[in-house]
């Protein structure tokens, strides 16, 4: 369902990697890689299609995201590259779009911008009332829950505000309601919440107004006259534009009175409130942290709890912003950090697949991104250092035992000398002292220190030194 309902903005996207890309002739006839006129007139006549549905499935492409622009020139995305052999690109791809109803049939001029934003927040509680209901549901239903959610909202965004001689808001414990989340376009394969605002909570011990104050009801009914023009505006309208703009991203079926989910629609729904109960499951606590506390706090954990706090962890983020923030962390100077951010990044998948190739000419990421590149494409975890390099596999094995030495215990050290690649010591040791690996030196101190066997020790101890001399 998913690959039918985008195939046109599919075809679009793909005339659009031939003819506007870099090198090809058709970038230069308009000089961007937007749909000018004359781009649409061009893509209209390759493919037989009209204007108009050029540029709708050019912006339902765009949204999907099928296709980014940079420049002049249009680049296909991931779940482009992905489309035909990952049916996790296409389900993350419509996702995307379904992310961004609100962007894929813009709302009419007419309606004020204040009781759009309100209808868009409000609408993760109507279709989380449709999947509920696993069928039709009268129009006339989803309009009574929709104002009862829009009048929370509005509740929840009044503040008392600060007057002179009055009590300010704080003092005795007063209410300090939050705002509701702007209305903004969320990014191509993010985790965006069903249900997103939180309700504000009022602290205890108020005491009612000090003297001479007016009386809250007052301010209240002032801050309402403020936002008089949403309120006025009659929502029947604007729900009638979100049932529309739901279904023309295949999300539900609308007409005769109610609307339906589509398995589709349900489908994504229901994915998105799991994804609001893992969140809210973090087993260890760290889905507030920065990726690389969260890492530390993981580093700890059984391989399967570890993958959990990852999960819970990306559920409350962005997906560009999460491989962003790991990408940052694999390069610090913690190799055991730069292990668990390409765990973590396993977890993410094929999302992370730009990202991670952009960092193999990285020396201190490269190994590492290599093994996740072909774990992705499908080699047996057990074969995949075989991608590697003698030298790279050499670089990997000396920032692990790095790792081992910095957070693990000497017989973890001692075990970790019989996973090099080369089959004697002698040998081993000539490789890494040519590897270059920054932490070298004190690796081979630390496994000279922890090793059993003192003739053994004694060498690792001279390479350690010849390294250190530059010997």
């Amino acid at each position: 369902m998913a690959r039918s309902g985008l195939a046109g903005p599919v075809r679009v996207a793909r005339w659009a990697d031939a003819a506007l890309g870099p090198g090809s002739d058709g970038a230069t006839a308009d000089g961007k890689a937007t749909l000018s006129d004359s781009t649409a007139r061009r893509a209209a006549a390759d493919l037989g299609l009209s204007v108009d549905q050029i540029r709708t499935d050019w912006d339902t492409a765009r949204l999907a995201g099928l296709v980014e622009v940079h420049g002049d020139s249009a680049r296909p995305g991931w779940r482009l590259r992905a489309w035909d052999r990952d049916d996790s690109a296409v389900l993350r791809g419509w996702v995307a779009l379904f992310d961004a109803w609100s962007l894929a049939s813009p709302e009419s001029e007419e309606h004020e911008p204040a009781a759009v934003a309100e209808v868009v927040s409000a609408m993760p509680q109507v279709l989380s009332f449709l999947q509920l209901s696993a069928g039709p549901v009268p129009v006339e239903q989803l309009l009574d829950l929709l104002q009862q959610r829009v009048t929370e909202l509005r509740t929840e965004r009044c503040e008392v505000p600060y007057e002179p001689g009055g009590e300010q808001p704080g003092e005795s414990g007063s209410a300090r309601p939050t705002v509701p989340a702007a209305r903004q376009p969320s990014e191509p394969g993010s985790a965006q919440p069903v249900v997103s605002e939180a309700r504000g909570a009022s602290e205890p011990g108020h005491s009612g107004p000090a003297a001479g104050a007016p009386d809250p009801g007052d301010r209240t009914a002032a801050v309402a006259e403020d936002t008089a023009p949403a309120g006025d505006t009659p929502l029947e309208p604007l729900l009638d534009w979100a049932l529309r703009a739901l279904a023309s991203v295949g999300a539900l079926t609308y007409g005769d009175g109610q609307a339906t989910l589509t398995p589709l629609g349900s489908w994504a729904v229901w994915v998105k409130l799991e994804q609001i109960c893992v969140a809210a499951q973090s087993p260890a606590g760290n889905i507030e942290q920065s990726a690389e506390d969260m890492l530390r706090g993981c580093a700890q954990l059984r391989p399967n709890a570890a993958r959990a706090e990852y999960r819970a962890w990306l559920a409350a983020r962005t997906v560009g912003a999460a491989v962003t923030e790991l990408i940052h962390a694999a390069r610090g100077e913690d190799a055991l950090l730069r292990g668990l951010a390409f765990e973590a990044l396993r977890v993410v998948g094929a999302p992370a697949e730009p990202d991670v190739r952009a960092v193999v000419d990285e020396p201190a990421l490269r190994p590492y991104a290599l093994l996740w590149l072909a774990e992705h494409d499908g080699i047996d975890p057990e074969d995949a250092h075989e991608v590697l390099t003698r030298q790279e596999a050499t670089w990997l094995w000396v920032d692990t035992a790095a790792a081992v030495a910095d957070h693990g215990e000497s017989p973890m050290l001692v075990r970790h000398l019989e996973s090099a690649v080369q089959p004697t010591v002698p040998q081993m040791l000539d490789e890494v002292r040519a590897v270059g690996h920054p932490r070298t030196v004190q690796v081979l101190v630390a496994l000279a220190a922890a090793h059993p066997d003192p003739a053994l020790a004694k060498a690792v101890r001279r390479a350690a030194f010849q390294v250190h001399t530059g010997g």
